[in-house]
């Protein structure tokens, strides 16, 4: 069932909601949190909002829907109410803020919290830099970005890194948690050698990529290569080098992985890319600091970038011989041309 409630308050939809569940019966201490999500862009807003109501099934909440309508609008609030089916196993409520209550979004929400519940902020689209000093970041315990929703997923990658708060996390972060398994436990089987170095590669704008190889950096202490590559997208491949043989675990179809090393049998391992309802999902389960995402952004630093092998073959390409006529004059030339390429 959705209500529209055009150009109302937040007491009327307090009021509307208590009259909901008076007539419906659904009780507001099922829920065991209040989600608060941020989105601007219309078809953000309802993928979010579908994204909310899987979670809703592990997860019961109130969803608090923010999007900012028109700034030179008069200043009103558009509020629509989501239950039933229409809704999960939450509520949803959505608010439009026009003019300058456009910027008011936390003066908005705090009316409609839950009393003694935990607060979870979540940007499906572009986020803050810095999401614990943005005003609705501020409310929350748990405060969840996705970098790769952003145009340049990398520089909001690092940029959140620098301003990393306990309580921060990131949906791009989320969706290693497969791999880390996988290569966590490929280390658990003989023989059991120490990781000498490792090789990540994805594609070159891909912040899960950078994650992961800030993970591996910061937790194996070895020198890890970030290859970058456009031909798949996410991560592509992970190679972890040791003394007997090289654990490989590459993933080019996005789908299905193959992971190979000395001793074991090839296997093929189930690598499908993770929906933004699995990652909420997972979220949702823990509102403490996660510690582990912590140490992978302070491993970010610890990354040497690398080129695709094609990359490396081009210089020797371009490669000419000198002109028999005056091979003295040409010998310094020679000498400069290499010094640029090793740099």
């Amino acid at each position: 069932m959705i209500i529209d409630l055009p150009s109302t308050t937040t007491s009327a939809l307090n009021k509307k909601l208590v009259e909901i569940r008076e007539q419906g019966g659904q009780v507001a201490l099922g829920r065991v949190l209040t989600l608060v999500i941020v989105a601007d862009d219309d078809a953000k807003l309802e993928e979010a909002i579908e994204a909310a109501n899987d979670a809703s099934r592990e997860h019961p909440s109130r969803v608090i829907v923010v999007a900012k309508g028109a700034r030179t609008a008069a200043p009103r609030i558009d509020g629509q109410i989501r239950v039933g089916g229409d809704a999960g196993a939450s509520e949803v409520i959505v608010l439009r803020l026009y003019g300058p209550l456009a910027a008011q979004g936390q003066s908005a929400v705090v009316p409609l919290l839950l009393p003694d519940a935990p607060i979870v902020t979540w940007w499906p689209g572009a986020g803050p830099k810095s999401p614990a000093e943005d005003p609705l970041g501020d409310l929350a315990q748990r405060r969840i970005t996705d970098s790769a929703a952003e145009k340049n997923p990398i520089r909001a990658l690092t940029t959140r890194a620098k301003s990393y708060v306990e309580g921060d996390t990131d949906l791009a972060w989320t969706r290693l948690t497969r791999w880390r398994a996988q290569l966590v436990s490929a280390l658990d089987l003989p023989p059991y050698e120490k990781v000498t170095g490792a090789t990540v590669t994805g594609e070159a704008d891909s912040p899960s990529t950078e994650l992961l190889a800030g993970w591996l950096a910061e937790y194996l202490k070895v020198p890890v290569k970030r290859i970058k590559s456009s031909s798949a997208q996410g991560i592509i491949s992970v190679t972890l080098e040791r003394r007997s043989g090289s654990v490989e675990l590459t993933r080019p179809d996005g789908r299905v992985g193959t992971l190979t090393q000395p001793g074991q049998p090839t296997r093929r391992i189930a690598l499908q890319r993770r929906t933004n309802e699995d990652c909420l999902i997972e979220e949702l389960r823990r509102l403490d600091p996660d510690e582990v995402y912590e140490a992978s952004l302070h491993g970010l630093h610890k990354i040497v970038t690398g080129t695709t092998a094609t990359a490396k073959a081009a210089p020797a390409e371009k490669k000419a011989p000198a002109p028999k006529s005056a091979p003295a004059k040409k010998a310094p030339a020679k000498a400069k041309t290499a010094e640029k390429s090793g740099s």
